[in-house]
């Protein structure tokens, strides 16, 4: 048998191997090391036997407890959807106004709104309810249909200009593609919508722009500009554009219109659903 080398720092035996010059040393491994493995050899044939641990005939072993966890989230599943039930049958029954008086029912449609929004709404909206270009911002006071408990829960029913028989629906002219208006019209109503709101535009005629404003636009948006809710009409003095109150976004407005699209909830989500989405929505800080 081969004597191998003892090394002379270290004392200890070498086993042979050696690689540039570096040599191998035989360092048997800590007995508590070993220890550890051979009780996690154990533990494991132990857990293998009581739970399940090895498909077998087409799934796992049951183990000599009978525990699954695949069981047990079933159960919690069917626990959680019993002990939501009774919530989703008051909301279902309660008005508006009772969900907002009652905490307990308050919480629930909070946390279960939130999460129709996020799947539902966010896309449009966004995920904290800002919105984006087009699409309105859910976190402050203009509402173009009301801000109310009610008028959130109609709009959501029924969506904005969607297949729903009775939508929400009210079209502003398409001034410049229809040939209603001309260019210099259009830029001098442009100039005059913009100063309501403090805003500047040269080389429009603000005293001509409101005369076109009187004859086309009073109908919806008022003397005042303050708009109309009960027409979706926006209020043009507050600096909060939809579609952008720089002059080129106004004038493409005038010019072309905006038909923004809300699909009509009902039928889609469960009536409890968009009561809990109504008061979601309501108190995310715009609600009236």
């Amino acid at each position: 048998m081969e004597n191998n080398e003892i090394d002379e720092l270290s004392g200890v035996e070498t086993t042979g191997h050696e690689w540039d010059g570096l040599k191998e040393l035989n360092n048997p491994l800590p007995k508590w090391w070993l220890w550890t493995f051979y009780v996690t050899v154990i533990w494991s044939l132990g857990y293998f036997l009581l739970y399940p641990a090895w498909p077998w005939f087409g799934g796992p072993t049951k183990g000599l407890l009978g525990w699954s966890s695949r069981q047990q989230v079933r159960e919690e599943l069917t626990s959680l959807r019993t002990e939501q039930k009774t919530y989703w049958d008051a909301l279902e029954k309660a008005g508006l106004p009772a969900i907002r008086s009652d905490p307990e029912l308050l919480k629930f449609a909070m946390a279960s709104g939130g999460a129709a929004f996020g799947d539902n709404c966010a896309p449009c909206h966004g995920t904290g309810a800002a919105g984006a270009k087009g699409y309105p911002n859910l976190n402050d006071d203009a509402w173009l249909w009301g801000g109310t408990l009610d008028d959130i829960h109609q709009s959501i029913l029924v969506g904005i200009r969607s297949v729903h028989e009775d939508t929400r629906d009210n079209e502003m002219p398409a001034f410049g593609r229809d040939e209603i208006l001309d260019q210099k019209q259009i830029l001098d109503v442009a100039g005059y919508v913009r100063s309501l709101s403090g805003m500047e535009t040269p080389g429009a005629d603000i005293s001509l722009g409101q005369e076109v404003y009187v004859e086309q636009c009073v109908a919806c948006h008022s003397e005042d500009g303050k708009g109309n809710t009960e027409l979706g009409s926006p209020d043009l003095t507050n600096n909060l554009w939809l579609y952008g109150g720089d002059l080129p976004d106004v004038i493409e407005t005038l010019t072309v219109s905006r038909k923004g699209v809300m699909p009509a909830w009902q039928g889609r989500l469960d009536p409890s659903v968009i009561k809990a989405l109504a008061v979601y929505v309501h108190s995310l800080g715009g609600g009236v």
